[in-house]
């Protein structure tokens, strides 16, 4: 492991996701204790998103950003809320130079597969409806996340495709979760790894899916058919028990004719790059940046 990484394993909470809500607090109680993000030189607006029922979303717009990417936290799909997710939103729009719009979509399990589904789709679509009051051009719109998010993002790239529905230029994917299957090498071995093991992956799938059987838009690597999906960027982990799913579906898209960059992050574990004093986690978050400013000015 990364030495600058390791140095703080100790020290690292593990959650117990059998009672969400305190998860949720604890969770949002060391969020609010990193030091508030700069957000100089953006605007940052919260905004309601029209929808059965309605989604918050908030937009942090850097001067002169033409590009959008609709942003999804992680927290296995249970945890988290806009301002936990405040500190990954300001920082992918100051280096990136796109708006963020940050979507609150609804948690499990009181709201499972497909609510969050759901709210993202329609954040994208109003994106892309009202792309030219929001200052966006509506051919420069990516979908990404984290973790859950980057798996929820993957999933709207999937059913945006098969119902034609608005264009999606990019899909930025940081250390997804794609597979409930949990069949993987990484996924079998990794049971007692930082931040996030099997136990916890097992937790937060029975919380998102309950009694539903998982289809592709749940679990994106159950997709039989990659062909026709926007480019994509997948950054991996290498002490991660999601590790093997993302490369895997990197291939897969590959072999599917899809444009992928894939970045297998040696020394790293799941949402280490949360470490900001270590030089790996400033080298992966200018990295998730620079690709999208790259994939959206092209």
């Amino acid at each position: 492991m990364d030495p600058e990484l390791e140095a703080f394993v100790p020290l690292l909470p593990r959650e117990d996701l059998s009672d969400p809500a305190t998860s949720r607090r604890n969770f949002a109680e060391r969020a609010a204790s990193i030091p508030a993000p700069d957000t100089s030189g953006m605007e940052v607006e919260d905004l309601t998103v029209p929808a059965d029922p309605d989604v918050p979303v908030r937009m942090y717009r850097p001067g002169g950003a033409r590009g959008a990417i609709v942003w999804l936290r992680g927290g296995g799909w249970v945890m988290g809320d806009l301002d936990t997710e405040r500190h990954w939103s300001a920082r992918l729009a100051a280096v990136s130079r796109a708006t963020v719009i940050s979507v609150d979509y609804r948690r499990s399990p009181e709201h499972r597969f497909p609510a969050a589904l759901d709210d993202v789709c329609a954040v994208l679509a109003w994106t892309a409806e009202h792309a030219d009051e929001l200052g966006v051009d509506r051919e420069r719109i990516a979908v990404g996340g984290h973790s859950a998010g980057a798996g929820l993002a993957a999933a709207v790239a999937l059913r945006t495709r098969d119902q034609q529905g608005p264009t999606i230029r990019f899909q930025l994917l940081n250390q997804p979760a794609l597979d409930d299957r949990q069949e993987t090498w990484s996924q079998r071995n990794f049971t007692d790894t930082p931040l996030h093991d099997r136990e916890t992956i097992t937790a937060v799938w029975r919380h998102y899916l309950g009694s539903r059987p998982p289809t592709p838009y749940a679990a994106p690597a159950r997709a039989a058919d990659l062909a026709g999906l926007p480019p994509a960027y997948i950054s991996t982990a290498e002490f991660d028990p999601l590790r093997d799913e993302g490369i895997t579906y990197a291939l897969r898209l590959l072999q599917a004719r899809v444009p992928v960059e894939l970045h297998q992050w040696p020394g790293t574990f799941h949402g280490s790059q949360a470490i900001l004093s270590a030089d790996v986690s400033q080298r992966q978050l200018a990295e998730l940046g620079a690709v999208l400013r790259r994939a959206l000015d092209g």
